[in-house]
């Protein structure tokens, strides 16, 4: 859950280091370092626990002799070892002759570090990665930066992204196993980064790694697969540029991707809609016909696949289930399923792994993801982009919403396509999803005139219950989620039929409520049932509601536009108490650790 950045340029590094770490930060922010080659030939190491911004004050301070246009960078989410400056990257071996930085897990990390330990390395952090240096450093005594990479990484288990300087010959080696890497050649120079965006200003086009690649950084690139000289991958156009992930006159990220919902709504159906009513969009897949259906996910885009198993379930009378990727080991495939496999970065090792489990077996799998070059993407049978744009807030806002509309769209289609649904109730369907984005902009402009008078009375509490029925449910529980990453007080979401069976025992005088109203006739009496025991309610939903933003309740998707209110709920709720809500304490947004 790290980001690396590699540059070889005129320029000296330090200027895109600076501004391509600041861009990863959002994969960790528990510390940031690089290591630079000066014009003298040395190496200098600069980190931090703190912040970009601190880096760029020792940078600024610095008095050594000039940078020249080599170096790497890291930005840290800590999975080994403490956060502190000695466990920061990147790291180095024994003779300080090579530099590391590494996004990933090492898994057989303490059996290699008691070997190398045993013929005479001297470790000095606790940090999995470190033991990188050290088998590059004995593979390095054979000669070639490149072979010794290949060689140590030979004996290593687990998932790996990293960037390797030589520091006497200023060569870098990278190499991709389970975590993100792509490479790109410019008018500015050589660049590998762990998301376009990092690079985003200086970038035309980029070359992903694929697992088992290792890369000699030039600009005539030596690529290996598995110890086997290969031509590189096709080039891919990108698409993003630098100004798509500033902050464009917001005070964070996270209210700008709540504004910017509406019109990624719209850009879905405009790239998809013409498809989904004829069932061309489920036809140009190629897949074959499906029985039932299982959504694999985490967090909030298992929240997006419970959604749609509704949905299957609803219109088309499909069985659906939505297995946590993190379980998926213990579950058994159905037969004749279809996998949905639903990611934001399409990099969760949790889906991954998934992906491998006796839950999917031999079925077709298709990947729900906002990067369609993803490792997801590459192992699924078939995928469907998101489109949501950079998302720069750890917290996912528009990436939820643009994962519900597209496997809607998908699923639509899929229905039509296997006659379970007509193309007359389809075409009702599509328009419904054409109206999404006003109402989206509607309820976003009614939450920011309500929500904030609300939040006052919340500060001082210390949990939150959030209950539905229904379609209402998984949105009750996106809701929560949200509330837990950014203020970190508890929330839990029930079925409001559940309250009787435990969780009444919560409900005491002022314990928040949050009821999502979307038209079940019973919720009104499960609402009774914690206002007679003390609760404050706070109602969301349909005409009469506290925060009235529901118009059409009858939609299978459910009621999509309450999240808009769950989000503002939880930004402004966490910005009165004083967090960070783009990067909320220990986590990280693209989650590639199991």
């Amino acid at each position: 859950m790290c980001g690396i950045i590699a540059c070889r340029t005129d320029r000296p590094a330090t200027e895109y280091l600076r501004v391509g770490l600041r861009r990863l930060e959002y994969r960790g922010y528990d510390s940031v370092g690089i290591a630079v080659r000066t014009a003298g030939g040395g190496i200098a190491r600069l980190r931090t626990t703190e912040r970009i911004g601190a880096l760029d004050t020792l940078l600024d301070r610095w008095t050594g002799p000039r940078f020249d246009g080599l170096g790497i960078g890291h930005t840290r989410w800590a999975t080994h070892g403490v956060v502190s400056e000695g466990n920061a990257h990147p790291h180095t071996d024994c003779a300080n002759q090579i530099s590391v930085v590494h996004n990933g897990i090492i898994v057989n990390a303490v059996a290699l570090r008691a070997r190398l330990a045993r013929a005479g390395h001297k470790f000095v952090t606790t940090v999995d990665s470190e033991v990188l240096c050290h088998l590059i450093e004995d593979e390095r005594r054979a000669g070639d930066l490149l072979q010794a990479v290949q060689n140590a990484l030979a004996s290593v288990q687990g998932s790996w992204a990293l960037a390797v300087l030589e520091h006497a010959t200023g060569r870098i080696v990278l190499a991709a196993n389970g975590s993100p890497l792509l490479v790109a050649h410019t008018a500015d120079g050589d660049f590998a980064a762990s998301d376009i965006a990092a690079i985003a200003d200086w970038v035309d086009e980029y070359r992903v790694l694929g697992d088992g690649d290792i890369v000699d950084l030039t600009d005539q690139d030596t690529w290996r697969h598995c110890g086997a000289a290969i031509p590189p991958p096709m080039a891919t156009r990108s698409l993003w540029r630098g100004g798509d992930v500033e902050l464009d006159g917001y005070a964070d990220y996270m209210a700008k991707e709540i504004d910017e919902q509406p019109e990624a709504v719209a850009r879905i159906l405009d790239e998809l809609g013409d498809g989904i009513a004829t069932g061309a969009l489920w036809n140009g897949l190629g897949l074959p016909p499906f029985e039932r259906l299982r959504m694999l996910g985490c967090g909030t885009s298992l929240n997006a696949g419970n959604v749609l198993g509704n949905l299957a379930r609803r219109l088309g009378g499909v069985p659906a289930s939505a297995t946590l990727a993190s379980e998926a080991g213990g579950e058994v495939a159905d037969t004749g399923q279809l996998c949905l496999a639903i990611s934001q970065s399409g990099e969760t090792a949790d889906v991954l792994r998934a992906m491998q489990s006796s839950a999917v077996g031999e079925s077709p799998v298709v990947a729900i993801t906002n990067n369609v070059h993803s490792t997801l993407a590459r192992r699924a049978d078939a995928v469907v982009g998101c489109s949501a744009g950079p998302e720069i807030g750890v917290a996912a806002t528009k990436t939820f919403i643009c994962q519900v509309v597209t496997g809607s769209a998908l699923l639509l289609s899929a229905l039509v396509a296997t006659k379970r649904l007509s193309t007359p109730s389809a075409m009702g369907f599509v328009d419904d999803l054409r109206r999404l984005p006003d109402q989206l902009a509607t309820a976003a402009a009614v939450a920011r005139c309500v929500v904030p008078t609300m939040v006052d009375g919340l500060l001082a509490e210390s949990g939150f219950i959030f209950i539905a029925r229904g379609l209402g449910l998984p949105y009750a529980a996106e809701g929560a989620l949200k509330l837990t990453e950014l203020t970190y007080r508890w929330a839990e979401c029930y079925a409001a039929g559940e309250l009787k069976h435990g969780p009444l025992a919560l409900i005491g005088a002022g314990t928040p409520v949050i009821v999502i109203e979307n038209g079940d006739p019973r919720l009104a009496a499960n609402t009774a049932e914690v206002q007679a025991r003390g609760a404050r309610v706070i109602s969301i939903g349909l005409p009469g509601s506290a925060v009235p933003v529901i118009e059409n309740h009858t939609a299978p998707w459910g009621p999509i536009v309450a999240t808009v209110p769950l989000q503002i709920l939880a930004r402004t709720m966490a910005l009165a108490l004083g967090h960070d809500v783009d990067k909320p304490r220990n986590l990280a947004k693209s989650v590639t650790v199991e």
